[in-house]
């Protein structure tokens, strides 16, 4: 929590400042009370005693203004600071570690889990230090008054506080689990609407509902629970003082009666038992809020344990004409997960600069993990992936993600404009540069049908777009890269005959001055390459051209004529 507040702790010791002097306004109060008191008694003039506390009450409210105003924008730009921390955080997170976590749940704790960081600097931060500061000098003005009254109310102040004491622990276990559960449902409902097509085609709607609902009302449980705990902390309190008031009332009067104090005394000392509600109830609601609050930091601690990449500085994108890359695999094994079963076993290949490998196979032969590993979005178990004869491991990632083009199987397009998913690797393509790569990848006649061209907003996901149109744009944006390595996989998977053999043109003409590697099911793809990987679970069973084999491999053989689509006249 400190290291969240530190960046601001000027701003927050001003505050608290300020509501330090709206609390020692506020305990000169009983005094200038009682000294009304005594000058009503002794029939003298009562002028000054109203002028004082009259100023008193203003400037304790004027300053307990400004005090809150500052501590409540301090506790904003706390928050603002940990949101885009985290978000930035997760940014870098590696894929690995993404794939294990939950989307829904990753976005409460840069939402949810980071709002209560604003209650824990004011309410907890804040609160313990001034609470706690107010709290021992109205003791000590109480001490002044009258010590004999001030040990009837530690007595029952005490008492309370083992109460409390007892109270908190329940507390925290029922706000982890409450910020936890809110985790959960934000999952469950990020699952379905990432899937809502599917959800509504298979008529799940009723039974995806009732998983968020159960989520829900999960979270709902285990926040009625933390109120429960907080409200019996806070009434503990807050029943403390008023028995404490009733006590110091009998005990004083008794007093009274017996000559030891004055009326204006026991008025005094009862004005402090009320003021003392004050700083004992702030004490108390910093104890829950940090309570709270610690639930949600060790949230975002738990986060900011996830490993992520390196944070350095970005690449320049390759110059027109720089020259291509050779890609190697040396030996490599690879596993996503230490308890799950390998993908790679063994893999050794080599693509020369320039030019198109086609990589084929069956379904899990380990393809698209070739693709991960050259993108460093895994690393090897064993063995190396070697870019220009240099181990990826050595590059520097901006460097080596600059260096690639890389067009995933579902082609995702972002929401946001046609221009700004375009433009996503190379934000400073000009728009000559633009249309040349509308032009090579038929995109032209979408932006001139759009109603807004460039600028038209695609929709959540490019939902506006189709398959087709996605797969495109994501081309397109690979293209602009100008990359030395472009990566497709299964790239013209979801285009019609007239767009695919225009696509497959560009592809081919895009491989005379750079390394194209696809992943590919379509025969009319593969014989445009100029070496063929066949891959089979895990393992590189030969390479060659597709002439040489479909003579000499078998797995091959009974791929082109049964898998895959049989090539145009």
């Amino acid at each position: 929590m400190l290291a969240h507040v530190r960046p601001h702790r000027r701003a927050l010791l001003l505050g608290a400042a300020l509501s330090l002097v709206t609390g020692a306004t506020g305990l000169a109060l009983p005094l200038v009370a009682r000294q009304l008191i005594e000058d009503l008694s002794q029939d003298r003039a009562i002028g000054g005693a109203l002028l004082v506390m009259s100023v008193l009450v203003v400037a304790n409210a004027a300053i307990g203004a400004v005090g809150g105003f500052v501590l409540q924008r301090t506790a904003e730009s706390v928050v603002l600071a940990a949101r885009r921390s985290l978000a930035s955080y997760l940014l870098r997170l590696r894929v690995s570690a993404v794939d294990r976590s939950e989307p829904g749940d990753l976005m409460a704790r840069v939402t949810s889990d980071t709002t209560l960081l604003r209650a824990v600097t004011t309410d907890s931060l804040v609160g313990f230090g001034t609470g706690g500061l107010t709290l021992v000098a109205t003791l000590a003005m109480m001490a002044f008054v009258d010590p004999v009254l001030l040990a009837v109310t530690l007595g029952v102040v005490v008492g309370a506080g083992t109460l409390i004491g007892v109270i908190v622990p329940h507390i925290n276990r029922a706000s982890k689990r409450a910020q936890e559960s809110v985790g959960v449902m934000g999952a469950a409902l990020e699952r379905v609407l990432g899937a809502l097509r599917t959800v509504k085609a298979s008529g799940a709607e009723h039974r995806e509902e009732a998983a968020v609902h159960a989520a829900a009302e999960e979270s709902w449980r285990q926040s009625v629970r933390a109120a429960k705990w907080t409200a019996l902390a806070g009434n503990t309190a807050g029943l403390s003082m008023q028995v404490a008031f009733i006590t110091v009332l009998a005990f004083g009067g008794a007093r009274v009666a017996t000559g030891a104090i004055d009326v204006g005394t026991l008025v005094a000392f009862l004005l402090y038992v009320f003021y003392l509600m004050s700083p004992i109830q702030q004490l108390v609601g910093a104890v829950t809020q940090y309570q709270v609050g610690a639930a949600a930091i060790a949230r975002i601690q738990e986060t900011r344990a996830l490993p992520t990449e390196p944070e350095l500085p970005a690449a320049a994108l390759p110059a027109p004409g720089a020259a291509p890359a050779s890609l190697a695999f040396d030996a490599v094994r690879f596993r996503y997960a230490d308890d799950l079963p390998e993908i790679h076993h063994g893999v050794t290949f080599t693509v020369p600069p320039r030019g198109m490998t086609a990589f084929v196979g069956p379904s899990g032969a380990g393809k698209t993990t070739v693709f991960s590993l050259v993108e460093r979005f895994y690393d090897p178990t064993a063995g190396r992936v070697l870019l220009d004869g240099r181990d990826v491991r050595d590059w520097p990632l901006p460097q080596l993600r600059a260096a690639i083009g890389y067009v995933e199987q579902d082609a995702p397009v972002l929401s946001g404009t046609l221009r700004e998913n375009l433009v996503l690797g190379a934000p400073e393509a000009d728009d000559e540069e633009v249309r040349g790569v509308l032009a090579t990848t038929r995109l032209t006649s979408l932006v001139d049908r759009l109603p807004e061209g460039l600028d038209t907003r695609v929709g959540h996901r490019g939902t506006k777009l189709s398959g087709g149109e996605r797969q495109r744009v994501a081309i397109a944006r690979a293209l602009l890269r100008r990359p030395r390595l472009l990566l497709l996989d299964e790239a013209t998977s979801q285009l019609d005959a007239v767009n695919e053999a225009a696509l497959r043109e560009t592809v081919a003409e895009a491989a005379r001055t750079t390394t194209v590697l696809v992943v590919a099911h379509r025969l009319s793809t593969v014989t445009l390459a100029d070496r063929i990987v066949v891959m089979d679970a895990g393992t590189v069973r030969a390479v060659g051209t597709h002439r040489e084999l479909v003579t000499a491999d078998a797995l091959y053989a009974e791929l082109a004529t049964t898998q895959f689509l049989t090539p145009s006249d």
